[in-house]
């Protein structure tokens, strides 16, 4: 049956529900590849079901959580590129999931857009949909919504949310934490979805700025820029089946001095050499061409650490076995804890 819902007077408004109705069926092929075993009703309803299997656990706990992908977004608008920018929105979500020590189980994003374009939007979906199948998560629902008047036409906003599980035995307790014990750090893909604003005004993005390019980078900046943040579900995961680490910090907005601290116990100070930090190239042109002061850019970047894990000195050595083995080859120790007051140790 043709689906006979339409209106040409809110059409005449700005909005075009059978755009809405298009897009959803663009989509389907790309949400189909996300589908779990817990998923017990497909693309269109009112919510999304997901049955939910304890079966091992004691006490089992949900964990949620939400973002967005931030000004970054103005660069896709820039380029007309929006295949990957998906990606980092469950990243920036699956990825603070994990820090708690559970399992990403679906997602679900939110698109407001000025007028609904059908291919771009699934175009956005794509992204998603591949972001979840990263985080072996499923994608069980969304919302297009189209604001004419509220955001230029070809301008959209990207969010979503994350819902995961963990038996609450095995929640990431930061407390067990001792001077000692060693930090890891999972290597970043660059920028990541942080920091952007700084970004755009130092390389003057929408003046021409994106097209420039610079030795030290393997593709244009633009392209190095739009690198979709790195999803970490599968290699923590492979890791919490055998290690259970002190604390897992998602390195975001606020760089290594918010981040780290949120992940350490009473009376712990992370004690990091800067000469041990793998920086990415695209940092250093950051700092040089903003003439950005080194602590700043450690207040806003990931500078090449997308995630640190904190274990058990003892446990360290097949910690980085075990990353090493599951698609993070390029983890290494970055520092340690020591005692102290809480914070970070640069030098």
């Amino acid at each position: 049956m043709v689906n006979a819902s339409m209106s040409e007077s809110y059409k005449a408004a700005g909005v075009d529900i059978t755009a809405g109705y298009r897009s959803v069926e663009l989509m389907k092929a790309h949400v189909a590849r996300t589908l779990t075993s817990g998923v017990l009703d497909g693309i269109g309803g009112f919510g999304g079901l997901f049955e939910l299997d304890t079966r091992g656990m004691e006490h089992p706990v949900l964990v949620s959580g939400t973002d967005g992908v931030g000004t970054k977004l103005k660069v896709a608008f820039l380029l007309d590129r929006h295949d990957t920018i998906g990606i980092d929105c469950v990243a920036m979500c699956v990825n603070d999931v994990i820090c708690c020590g559970a399992r990403p189980l679906f997602f679900l994003d939110y698109i407001a857009c000025g007028k609904n374009e059908p291919e771009k939007i699934a175009a956005i979906v794509a992204g998603v949909a591949e972001g979840c199948v990263q985080a072996e998560s499923a994608l069980v629902g969304g919302e297009t919504a189209e604001h004419p008047g509220m955001m230029p036409v070809d301008e959209y906003d990207l969010a979503g949310f994350s819902v995961g599980v963990v038996d609450k035995a095995r929640i990431i307790d930061k407390n067990t934490m001792r001077p000692g014990d060693v930090m890891i750090a999972l290597p970043s893909t660059g920028v990541h979805s942080n920091g952007f604003s700084l970004v755009r005004k130092v390389f003057a993005i929408g003046m021409g700025g994106e097209n420039r390019t610079y030795a030290e980078l393997d593709k244009p900046l633009w392209e190095t820029l739009l690198t979709p943040t790195k999803i970490y579900v599968k290699p923590v995961r492979a890791l919490l089946a055998q290690v259970q680490p002190r604390a897992i910090s998602h390195i975001t907005g606020g760089g290594f001095y918010e981040n780290i601290p949120r992940g350490l116990g009473e009376g712990c100070a992370a004690r990091i050499e800067k000469a041990a930090v793998r920086r990415l190239p695209i940092f250093d042109i950051i700092q040089r061409e903003g003439n950005v002061p080194e602590r700043d850019m450690y207040n806003t970047f990931n500078m090449g650490v997308g995630m640190t894990i904190t274990v058990a000195k003892e446990d360290a050595d097949r910690a980085l076995s075990i990353l090493h083995e599951n698609g993070e080859p390029g983890a290494y120790v970055l520092g340690e804890i020591v005692r102290g007051e809480k914070g970070v140790e640069l030098w």
